[in-house]
């Protein structure tokens, strides 16, 4: 298991074996995301977003544009 130190700046270096893991680079961001009252989901934002393509299998259908910006502004409008 690796493990980081936390400094009087709240700074951490993340492990070379993370980092690697992880393929993160210089300048590579990572987000934060809490899944319990004292967990978090570290998330590398490594690469491109068309690596996410095919993630959830086929569509059953497709949507246009202006379908989607229809559900958006009825969604919207429900919240106000």
């Amino acid at each position: 298991m690796a493990s980081a130190t936390v400094t009087s700046k709240g700074q951490i270096t993340i492990p070379a074996e993370v980092r690697s893991a992880l393929d993160l680079k210089p300048g590579d961001k990572i987000d934060f995301v809490k899944v319990g009252d004292r967990d978090f989901r570290l998330f590398a934002r490594t690469g491109s977003v068309k690596r996410l393509r095919g993630m959830f299998g086929k569509f059953p259908r497709t949507i246009s544009i202006e379908e989607m910006n229809e559900a958006i502004a009825e969604r919207g409008s429900r919240l106000r």
